[in-house]
C-alpha cells in the first residue's frame, strides 16, 4: 500500500507543477512576453486549459465574482495542498495493510 502512497502524492506533485506553470504562463501572455501567435506556445496553453478547465470551473462556480480577479488557480493550490497534508498524516493507515 506504500506504493499508493506515493503515486497519489506524485500525482498531486503534476497537478501542482500544472497549476503553477498555468499561472506563471499566463502572466507572460499577460505581459506580452509570450506570444500566442506562437504555435508553440500556443499549443502548451491550450494544453494546459484543457486540463486546468474542468477543475477551474468548478471552482470558478462555487467562487464568488472578483471584479476580474480570478482566484480559482490559488484554491486549487490550497486544495492540492490540503490533500498532501491529509495523506502524508495519514500515511500510517497505507502502511497498516
Amino acid at each position: 500500500m506504500q506504493s499508493l502512497y506515493q503515486i497519489l502524492m506524485l500525482l498531486l506533485d503534476i497537478v501542482w507543477f500544472f497549476i503553477i506553470a498555468h499561472v506563471i504562463m499566463s502572466w507572460l501572455i499577460n505581459f506580452q512576453v509570450l506570444n500566442l501567435r506562437q504555435p508553440f506556445v500556443a499549443q502548451i496553453w491550450d494544453g494546459l486549459n484543457r486540463l486546468l478547465e474542468p477543475m477551474y470551473s468548478r471552482l470558478r462556480r462555487i467562487l464568488p465574482p472578483m471584479s476580474g480577479i480570478d482566484l480559482a488557480p490559488l484554491v486549487a493550490l490550497i486544495g492540492v495542498y490540503v490533500l498532501r497534508i491529509l495523506l502524508q498524516n495519514n500515511a500510517g493507515f497505507f502502511y497498516s495493510f
